[in-house]
């Protein structure tokens, strides 16, 4: 992200909400153990951030980068059989997250650095998550369809 400009009036022309917020979230990413892709996801509400995850096996077991990527060793292609993969997805850390430490994310809002899965698209209606910002991610056109029956806002940021 860099350091903040000079707006014309000279005075730092700070980010919007959502530009802080997935600032953030790109940092969380490079906490990723993934060989493929780097995610990352925080829940914020009323601006205060309530969780973190990124993508990785789960705590105490050994990282893909050690062990090998059980979806590229099997030629599995992006977007597809989600459940063949030793990591949990960034959005899945920071439900779990919230969870472990008591907090009640009902009513977030969600930061990825990519779209969520039709898997993590469940989850986060189930949780109650009112809003989506995204950076990239495939088109998943159940995960979409289930969104908008929740009447979950879903939006891509162009930063």
């Amino acid at each position: 992200m860099g350091v903040p400009a000079l707006s014309m009036e000279g005075t730092l022309a700070r980010p919007s909400w959502p530009e802080y917020f997935m600032g953030i979230t790109r940092q969380v990413a490079t906490r990723s153990t993934c060989i493929r892709r780097s995610v990352g996801a925080i829940l914020v509400k009323d601006k205060r951030i309530l969780a973190t995850g990124y993508n990785g096996a789960p705590s105490g077991l050994r990282h893909c980068e050690e062990v090998g990527c059980l979806r590229e060793n099997s030629s599995i292609p992006s977007g597809t059989m989600h459940e063949l993969c030793r990591g949990l997805h960034a959005e899945q850390n920071a439900i779990i997250q919230a969870a472990y430490h008591g907090f009640s994310i009902r009513g977030a809002t969600l930061y990825c650095t990519n779209k969520p899965c039709v898997i993590c698209s469940k989850m986060l209606i189930n949780a109650g998550i009112k809003e989506i910002y995204y950076l990239e991610g495939y088109d998943d056109a159940l995960s979409d369809q289930l969104f908008k029956e929740a009447g979950i806002k879903v939006e891509r940021l162009d930063l």
